[in-house]
């Protein structure tokens, strides 16, 4: 596998490179080619770096750069690879001019070995017509634009599929598909009429067993709104569950003790858990009973992103009977829950209560680590990240330096 990882190379010497070469690829056996971050500066050199052995294609191109030029590149890629194999292509300017080359790229390929084509740019209606039909496709990325409607689906190896669109119309493409081998499913939409793509989603999916299989649902958007977060409970198998909205119109989680305990009786094999933005300092949401739910019910999850009420930590800590478990708990697992991040970003906190709230998340997660968010900003949830470390020993792959350190775990800006 190649992978280029900067771009040092400076657009006047691509001429001499051109003639050096002599039309010969630089890597003829070149199979992966990935980079993120492709410049104008570095495009003109995609085409002397590929060669008919390469198979499989990743191109994250900086924003701004020249429609033309990305167009230019798109265009060829199918004569230089002809048997691509996975294409993805992101940050793509929306442009008609983009939407015609992405559209002549996937005309061109191999429709019976297309396995991947991942592409953040709409395509015309003949290029939709025969993305839905590819019978290797396991990955796709699309853009519907408007109320398109698709045409019937036919994509029995669909593996992971990743929607931007402006209108729920193009799910009814999918009535009477069969899908039983799909695994991750991510919905993003800035459209005003959010609607319910939930329970949109849900009928299409239980029609086509989708239940049976999958084990990652995201839905993104930067608007406000009110989640039916009842319309995934048929779906048993879900490890990831990952709910942006804004909080700008108010606080965006609209979950309470009920809807958690719900979602985790229905989904015990869950690892992370992203319900609305990141908290913000609305002193609404779930409550020590909802954590002391998730983490008895989904002893598996070891990513928490969801609005809780600090000060219920604190009133937990003088009453051991609130971490007690209830008769209708009395036969689930004992086993620790693996929880190790949880992201608090600017939950409220009660004044002089860090050590209490710390020795409280301790009981209900074991194993935590990491206090993820504005906490080091704030000198209570400092409080409680110090006394998590001093507290319980790190293992043997992490220290505080380190901990302190890794990367967030929830990229919300992340198309994936």
């Amino acid at each position: 596998m190649e992978t280029i990882c900067e771009d040092y190379i400076s657009s006047d010497i691509v001429p001499i490179l051109e003639l050096y070469a002599a039309n010969d690829p630089w890597l003829p056996r070149l199979e992966t080619f990935e980079f993120e971050g492709a410049t104008e500066a570095f495009i003109p050199f995609v085409p002397l770096l590929l060669s008919p052995k390469t198979t499989e294609i990743y191109v994250q191109f900086v924003r701004g750069t020249s429609t033309m030029v990305v167009a230019s590149m798109i265009t060829g890629l199918s004569k230089l690879c002809p048997d691509l194999e996975r294409i993805t292509l992101r940050n793509l300017p929306r442009d008609p001019i983009i939407t015609e080359a992405a559209s002549d790229l996937l005309l061109a390929c191999n429709r019976d070995t297309l396995q991947a084509f991942c592409v953040d740019s709409p395509l015309t209606e003949e290029a939709r017509e025969i993305v839905y039909q590819l019978p290797g496709l396991s990955k796709l990325w699309v853009v519907i634009q408007g109320s398109t409607s698709l045409p019937a689906v036919a994509l029995p190896n669909l593996n992971m599929i990743n929607v931007e669109y402006d209108d729920l119309n193009w799910l009814q493409g999918f009535c009477g598909a069969t899908l039983e081998k799909l695994e991750s499913v991510t919905f993003s939409s800035q459209s005003e009429k959010i609607c319910d793509p939930l329970g949109t989603f849900e009928s299409i999916a239980l029609a086509a067993s989708v239940q049976n299989t999958l084990s990652e649902f995201r839905f993104k958007t930067s608007r406000s709104w009110n989640p039916n977060y009842s319309a995934l409970l048929s779906f048993h198998q879900l490890k990831e569950v990952t709910i942006l909205s804004s909080c700008e119109d108010g606080c965006s989680s609209r979950a309470d003790d009920d809807i958690i305990m719900s979602m985790a009786r229905a989904m015990p094999m869950l690892e992370t858990l992203q319900l609305g933005d990141l908290p913000c300092n609305t002193p609404a949401g779930i409550t020590v009973n909802g954590l002391v739910g998730l983490a008895r019910l989904c002893p598996r999850l070891s990513g928490l992103c969801i609005h809780f009420q600090a000060a219920t930590l604190l009133e937990a800590a003088t009453s051991p009977a609130a971490l007690s478990p209830s008769d209708s708990e009395s036969v689930v697992r004992r086993e620790a829950c693996a929880l190790t991040d949880l992201v608090v970003e600017r939950i409220p906190i009660p004044a002089g209560s860090g050590l209490a709230i710390a020795h409280t998340l301790l009981q209900i997660f074991p194993r935590i680590l990491n206090i993820r968010g504005y906490a080091y900003r704030d000198r209570e949830w400092g409080a409680v990240e110090d006394t998590i470390y001093n507290i319980r020993e790190p293992g043997p792959s992490y220290t505080p330096w380190q901990v302190r350190r890794t990367p967030n775990m929830y990229p919300c800006n992340d198309p994936n």
